[in-house]
């Protein structure tokens, strides 16, 4: 897959044999396609098509200048159309985790493509987040978040979970781990307040990266999505 100003996207497709939703799966900051693909199995005999995506400068993706919320935003949409470009793919729906929740739900926010989102350990607010895993003194954490607003062009208010999720016009599933002690679970329990009909899923014992302790909810997470895409393409009716 070829991204903005030509950088090469590389994606892990787990197809299936007919005409079926597909899925993008979308790692968090750090991690690759890698780390989620203890997800294929059951989106595979859901009978869904999924795309694990690496995003740029991460995995086996093409290296650039730099790397952001924004930009991750941009490569999940090169992913997104590359699924909906397949003869084979009659929907779309992703599914993030930590800083590709919040991609995610940006994006979900400003486009129609997709059908559905599954936001597994989201931030409310990416500067929050910072200043409490940034190990740096306090006027060295502003100074950091006030460089990241001048290179992404935007303020981090503007792109925050908190602010976007109220844009999302398609179903929403948080899925947020009762033990993660990286993004606590009251970001996402703020989240689901800020959209009415959001839906929150917390996993006992889950923590933050290790998808383990959530496996045995990812039948609730398959038949989410499977009551909100299209399982059919109208030349298929």
């Amino acid at each position: 897959m070829t991204g903005d100003n030509g950088i090469q996207l590389h994606g892990r497709l787990v197809p299936v044999d007919v005409n079926a939703p597909g899925v993008v799966v979308l790692h968090g900051w750090g991690g690759n396609a890698a780390d989620m693909l203890d997800l294929a199995p059951a989106l595979h005999k859901a009978g869904f098509h999924a795309l694990f995506l690496d995003v740029r400068n991460h995995g086996l993706s093409e290296h650039d200048d730099h790397v952001s919320m924004l930009r991750f935003a941009e490569d999940l949409g090169v992913a997104v159309a590359y699924l909906r470009d397949r003869e084979d793919v009659t929907d779309v729906a992703v599914i993030g985790h930590s800083v590709g929740v919040a991609a995610s739900i940006y994006y979900a926010s400003y486009h129609d493509d997709v059908s559905a989102v599954v936001a597994v350990a989201s931030f409310a607010h990416p500067g929050e987040f910072m200043n409490e895993n940034i190990p740096l003194p306090r006027p060295v954490r502003w100074a950091v978040l006030r460089a990241i607003e001048s290179m992404i062009g935007k303020g981090l208010d503007a792109i925050a979970p908190r602010t976007r999720i109220a844009h999302v016009d398609v179903p929403v599933l948080l899925v947020h781990g009762e033990e993660d002690d990286v993004v606590p679970l009251k970001d996402s329990l703020e989240l689901q307040g800020r959209r009415r009909g959001t839906e929150l899923l917390v996993v006992p014992n889950g923590g933050h990266s290790d998808l383990t302790p959530f496996e045995p909810y990812f039948p609730r997470v398959v038949d989410f999505i499977s009551s909100h895409v299209k399982s059919a393409s109208a030349s298929d009716l």
